[in-house]
């Protein structure tokens, strides 16, 4: 898989210092609010397994899955709910923690299903910011680090399934996924 990676953005030391940062800061915010915790999967779990461990706070955790590239690159434009959490939002804190935010649209459309549900707040935490690719106007609360409008993994992020286990984020080389 490294052969695959064009140049390497962050590295693992990186991302685990900036992970903890963010956990502190979090920790701080969400003292004694007890937030409920979503991540999106399935590219935000390591993120989120690594933000939580550096929060000393009580929470309550769930899971959300959307898709809009179906595999791609690039995205279908179409944001379609594949797992719904199991948790009552109505009244809750809510914490989004996402790996990335390319157009906006997944945060988009969470946010307003969540605020239809009753949510009292709604915050997000993105590991990766990627504003050149933005359609939507989703500003995140939180940011680990901003990328450049490359097609990015490593880290919980993937192309086609794959790359998810690097312990690092890098551009993928194009010809891994050109002509497909």
């Amino acid at each position: 898989m490294n052969n695959d990676i064009l140049k390497t953005l962050y590295s693992q030391q990186q991302i685990q210092k900036r992970c903890q940062q963010l956990g502190h800061t979090l920790d701080k915010v969400y003292r004694g609010k007890r937030p409920l915790v979503i991540g999106v999967l399935k590219g935000a779990v390591i993120f989120m397994t690594d933000i939580i461990r550096n929060m000393d706070t009580y929470m309550q955790m769930d899971f959300i899955d959307v898709s809009s590239y179906n595999g791609g690159t690039k995205s279908s434009g179409h944001v379609k709910l594949q797992k719904d959490i199991d948790t009552s939002v109505k009244g809750r804190n809510v914490l989004f923690i996402e790996d990335i935010i390319d157009t906006g649209r997944t945060l988009d459309f969470l946010q307003k299903l969540l605020r239809g549900r009753g949510a009292k707040s709604i915050r997000i935490c993105t590991l990766f910011d990627k504003p050149a690719g933005r359609l939507v106007d989703v500003k995140p609360n939180w940011v680990g680090f901003k990328v450049p409008n490359e097609f990015v993994v490593g880290y919980g992020m993937d192309y086609e399934g794959y790359y998810r286990n690097l312990p690092y984020v890098g551009i993928l080389k194009p010809k891994i996924y050109e002509n497909k």
